[in-house]
């Protein structure tokens, strides 16, 4: 049995999500802002943190991901497109956002096209999708047997991801999200990288952006 857990952080109202088993072991996804209150919201349940998982690398959900390395001695997972943007505040942003320039260390592992399946990181089984539209290089993690999605910004609540960003692409993430979400069971829960959660069930029917 997984519990997920969230804080939203950051000038973006970012989700930041950590992903708890029965042995207290956690996947961190997306460590927004607001480093060292993350740090002490872990350790202050006893989690015991194996990876980090990146959905993306706009700025907002990358800005703590050194700290968090640091602190718990972990490493990083992101898509191989957007390898070069966590140390660029260009590519990821935050050049131009009223933040700190976000320019962090590269990740430790890549994925890569052929890693667009089942995967294992510690003792977590999930299944890692590439949705781009968002951003080139944008992930999702779906975690099947629990029903849920670890979604970044690509399905949100009545609404989809920003197309308008660099490199965005409207149809891409159009067809990613009724490819790689909307085949899954009406029941799977949608954790945003920003808003409430919510399900495909709803989505399928009320979604305007792909309907």
């Amino acid at each position: 049995m997984l519990e997920v857990f969230y804080q939203t952080v950051g000038i973006a109202s970012e989700n930041t999500y950590v992903v708890v088993n029965e042995k207290k072991e956690a996947l961190i996804i997306d460590p927004g802002a607001g480093a060292q209150m993350l740090i002490h919201w872990i350790k202050s349940h006893h989690w015991q943190p194996q990876a980090i998982l990146l959905t993306h690398c706009h700025f907002d959900h990358i800005e703590s991901v050194d700290e968090l390395r640091d602190a718990f001695g972990i490493e990083a997972y992101v898509h191989h497109i957007e390898a070069d943007y966590l140390s660029d505040p260009n590519l990821n942003l935050s050049a131009n956002m009223p933040v700190q320039p976000v320019a962090a260390r590269p990740a430790e592992h890549v994925w890569q096209a052929e890693d667009m399946k089942e995967q294992q990181v510690g003792s977590f089984h999930f299944r890692v999708a590439h949705i781009p539209g968002h951003s080139p290089g944008h992930v999702v993690y779906i975690f099947e047997n629990q029903k849920f999605v670890i979604a970044g910004d690509t399905l949100f609540q009545g609404s989809i991801g920003r197309t308008d960003l660099y490199l965005g692409d409207y149809h891409h993430l159009i067809n990613g999200i009724k490819t790689h979400l909307y085949s899954l069971p009406d029941d799977t829960t949608i954790y945003p990288g920003h808003g409430q959660s919510t399900t495909i069930k709803f989505e399928k029917r009320f979604n305007p952006y792909t309907n």
